[in-house]
């Protein structure tokens, strides 16, 4: 069964998160290092949280992996994208790890 891995980075008052450096260079960290097992993945940048209402998460990446063993090995060489993640943000992410079934 497909597993994801879901990193969610909630926003409050006072933090600071860089959507250019995200996009343009963290994602590049994650292909290098963790693309040979990853499927497939989609970055969601929150636009509002319903109508008149601002959103409450400034991103969510949503990774793919084929199954346990994959994520497992793209989690055993994620050290260096952990380690970039204070280079745009301040924010303590959200992790979700579910099964795909949908």
């Amino acid at each position: 069964m497909s597993k994801s891995l879901q990193v969610l980075y909630p926003i409050s008052d006072g933090t600071r998160f860089d959507y250019d450096y995200y996009l343009s260079t963290h994602m590049k960290v994650v292909a290098e290092h963790m693309g040979p097992h990853i499927e497939r993945t989609l970055v969601t940048r929150g636009n509002a949280g319903g109508p008149d209402t601002p959103p409450s998460i400034y991103a969510i990446a949503t990774i793919v992996f084929t199954d346990q063993d994959a994520m497992n090995a793209a989690m055993k060489v994620s050290a260096p994208v952990m380690a970039d993640i204070p280079n745009f943000t301040d924010v303590k992410p959200q992790i979700l790890i579910g099964d795909v079934v949908g």
